[in-house]
């Protein structure tokens, strides 16, 4: 996993041999943008950089897609396969069971800090059935798929003949030329007095008023799309970036940074001895009183084997840019 920066180097430095089909994406053209947090975020500092153009999902990678790679590879996710005592040390065997984190909200208030209280490993619970057992994706084909890690994010991603986008390409394309504003749509929290995206309205964790019209995951295209006709990059979930995660991972924020690839090493002060990959976006669990992940400017970590019910990802591509006649995938 530590070489796959390197893999992203050298297809910068020369065109792929199999150029990925860029139906269903966008392209961003390159340029220089400040980006970090407008919220004073140590962890992410107002820094310039300098992107190359790319080629982006122009939404996250939904269930009816990972199908597709899941039957044309066999592919197996994290969340569907026992881990084993070396994976998990200290755990009981007899806990050692395929499973994922699910959300399942408590019954009153409880302490914020306590986030253990609204979360639960579900045996069985996957990609194909999100909330364990008896659970499915029938019906939400163009919804987010969620309880992939990392590892089947980068899985799907060489299979598609693509990548998983760097942090710098991801709040980039989120921002879409809108310079500093707070959200990916302006600095007004609500458009017409709707809310633009599907994050959580209410009171956090017990209670979601559902004012933007959904609970869990919405169709992928259910708000508007951003300035570059990206649809899905503030709320619905989490999306798995390239980065290895570090505190410091944006360097000296004075220099603008070309093309930046993340640090070269992971460090979580929180968990000194986790090695940990960044996503962006926020998710449907996001709120204003928790969790402002779906700010553009705001990062989460976790690591390359974690899956979650309100994490997916997108693919991005290095293919030569759209001819000025109209841009491909559109």
């Amino acid at each position: 996993m530590g070489q796959y920066p390197d893999m992203v180097k050298a297809a910068k430095r020369q065109p792929p041999k199999n150029l990925p089909a860029t139906a269903g994406m966008v392209w961003v053209p390159g340029g220089e943008a400040q980006l970090g947090s407008q919220e004073g975020d140590p962890d992410a500092p107002i820094h310039g950089v300098q992107v190359s153009g790319f080629w982006i999902d122009q939404t996250e990678v939904t269930n009816a897609q990972f199908a597709a790679f899941v039957k044309a590879t066999g592919f197996v996710t994290d969340a569907e396969k026992t881990p084993t005592a070396q994976d998990l040390p200290g755990v009981p065997k007899d806990k050692l069971v395929a499973g994922s984190l699910v959300f399942v909200p408590p019954p009153s208030a409880v302490d914020l800090r306590e986030f253990w209280s609204w979360w639960s490993y579900v045996h069985g619970a996957s990609w194909q059935h999100p909330d364990g057992p008896g659970s499915s994706t029938l019906g939400c084909e163009d919804h987010p798929v969620v309880h992939v890690s990392w590892r089947d994010a980068r899985s799907y991603a060489a299979w598609a003949n693509k990548r998983l986008p760097t942090e710098a390409e991801w709040e980039f394309a989120a921002r879409a030329h809108l310079d500093r504003q707070r959200y990916v749509w302006g600095d007004q929290q609500r458009v017409q007095g709707r809310w633009p995206a599907n994050i959580w309205q209410g009171e956090f964790p017990q209670a979601n008023s559902e004012e933007d019209g959904f609970a869990k995951t919405a169709p992928v295209r259910a708000f508007s799309a951003n300035g570059l006709g990206i649809y899905g990059m503030s709320g619905n979930v989490w999306e798995w970036c390239q980065d290895w995660y570090h505190p410091r991972g944006y360097g000296d924020p004075s220099q603008l940074a070309v093309d930046p690839l993340g640090p070269s090493i992971s460090y979580d002060p929180d968990e000194p001895g986790a090695q940990k990959r960044v996503m962006r976006g926020g998710s449907f669990l996001c709120s204003d009183v928790y969790c402002l992940g779906y700010l553009p400017g705001t990062r989460m970590k976790s690591t390359p084997d974690t899956s979650l019910c309100h994490t997916g990802f997108r693919c991005v591509a290095d293919a030569p840019a759209p001819s000025k006649t109209g841009q491909r995938g559109r």
